[in-house]
């Protein structure tokens, strides 16, 4: 399948997100991929080294003719978010990614692509090995654990980089150019509960979500897609009278909209009809609801082992009633930038097992004031259940910068090239510019990128004319930066 892969245009774009790609990269996993890029770095003879957290920097001087203009500092992160359907057999510690070409796409088979943020690092390594593109003096930039906290971007240091601009090639509309986006916090929420042996003549049921698209919990927030952990819980909440919880396992990642969530629970045999009618009457409701956004979501509710333990009725109506108030999705508008998410959250992770609970959450704003507000909201909602809170991993926004030289040659680059203007945006996702912005406050910084959808889920794809295009735009802002002061 990847070979097909090798023979798109551009072919030294492609061919290096297949060598890429052939790594094992998931975050905080990222030993392989770095030693990938240092043995990269080397064979070109470039000066490359790794910082103290294991950011991989590349140094490149500038090419004939071109040593007057501004280093510029070309930014993607190594990491790829670890997504697969449930069906999948597919280890991610130790194989490399399945791709194929679907028509105008590439995507992977059964799990994530991860174009995100592949198809950057790809195009960097690109610049980096040409022998004919005309470059300023570049300085590469490949952070690590940039989906699971931007701790590559919170550790980078001042003083190992000296470039002027920084492009950030992060972004996956190419009609776009970003120009700021939101930072986050995670929320963390913990409490044990006692088990009781699960009452006699009982059955057990299992109940499994499954289908829904997931998706990015920042860029997808506001679509109104289906979130498999509100989803059960909305189902044991109308349910509650007639279940007794023993297992929960929903989510995965706190940055992925949720897709799948499974629950074992046990019903006394005198109100299985009953249960069976309510619940089945709420999974009706729940798919009418989403049928327009999530036609593939899949309730299933089927017989099994019956449970030997279970929560109390106590623990299982707190931890319902919790969850329920937990807010999920958008908070607030911003008022300064039209149809801008500002503020969000995401009830990424359930886990009910063992006598222990944890929830996890990633909330989202492009104001600092903002983010700490629901941060706080849930913070209070899990409390009054008892539930012991942690705030942690904030970073900050990026604040939009719209007299940027950098964006004004964007700007017009784009226009020159595709015959109408670009998007000028700041999105609801977390980018490491806000940070890495906190030890360079003078570099100017922009992002962009190719056309990549689904990006987080298993139906990630990367559009191949997207990026024919992206690649012809990143080489005229190269040719078109300024010279030095």
């Amino acid at each position: 399948m990847t070979k097909d892969i090798r023979t798109l245009e551009p072919k030294e774009l492609w061919n290096n997100f297949a060598d890429l790609n052939a790594v094992p990269r998931g975050s905080k996993k990222e030993e392989r991929v770095i030693q990938f890029m240092v043995d990269f770095g080397k064979k070109l003879n470039l000066d490359t080294i790794v910082d103290p957290v294991g950011n991989v920097i590349i140094k490149k001087i500038a090419s004939k003719g071109m040593e007057n203009r501004k280093t510029v500092v070309l930014q993607s992160h190594l990491d790829m978010v670890h997504q697969k359907n449930s069906d999948t057999n597919f280890n991610f510690d130790t194989e490399g990614i399945k791709m194929l070409v679907d028509g105008d796409w590439v995507r992977a088979d059964g799990t994530t692509l991860g174009a995100d943020n592949g198809l950057g690092v790809a195009a960097i390594m690109s610049i980096l090995a040409s022998k004919t593109i005309k470059h300023p003096a570049i300085e590469a930039l490949f952070t690590i654990d940039e989906e699971t906290g931007m701790t590559g971007a919170m550790g980078l240091q001042a003083n190992y980089l000296n470039g002027e601009i920084l492009l950030n090639l992060d972004t996956e509309e190419d009609d776009e150019i970003d120009i700021g986006c939101a930072g986050g916090i995670d929320v963390t929420a913990d409490n044990t509960y006692n088990e009781v042996g699960t009452p006699v003549n009982s059955t057990g049921y299992s109940i499994s979500i499954t289908g829904l698209k997931g998706g990015h919990s920042g860029m997808d927030i506001h679509k109104g897609l289906g979130n498999a952990n509100k989803i059960m819980n909305r189902l044991l909440y109308e349910s509650k009278e007639f279940i007794r919880i023993s297992e929960i396992n929903g989510g995965s990642l706190r940055n992925a909209i949720p897709r799948e969530s499974f629950a074992t629970i046990s019903v006394a045999d005198s109100r299985k009809e009953a249960f069976i009618k309510k619940i089945n009457k709420t999974i009706r409701e729940i798919k009418a609801e989403l049928s327009t956004i999530d036609p593939n979501l899949e309730i299933k509710v089927s017989v099994v082992v019956t449970p030997e333990r279970v929560m109390t009725t106590i623990s299982q109506n707190t931890l319902l009633n919790m969850i329920y108030a937990a807010h999920n999705g958008v908070y607030r508008m911003s008022n300064d930038m039209k149809d801008l998410v500002e503020t969000s959250n995401n009830v990424a992770r359930v886990i009910v097992k063992d006598e222990n609970v944890k929830i996890l959450c990633l909330t989202r704003s492009s104001v600092e004031s903002s983010k700490f507000d629901l941060a706080n909201t849930l913070k209070a909602t899990f409390e009054m259940a008892g539930y012991d809170v942690t705030l942690s991993g904030s970073y900050p926004g990026w604040k939009p910068n719209v007299n940027s030289p950098i964006l004004k040659l964007l700007s017009e680059t784009y226009e020159k090239l595709f015959d109408g203007k670009a998007n000028v945006v700041a999105c609801h996702a977390g980018l490491e510019c806000g940070i890495l912005g906190t030890n360079y406050p003078t570099m100017d910084m922009i992002s962009f990128g190719p056309t990549i959808q689904g990006a987080h889920s298993p139906d990630e794809k990367a559009n191949i004319k997207s990026a024919q295009k992206f690649w012809k735009f990143l080489l005229t802002i190269l040719e078109n930066i300024p010279v030095k002061n």
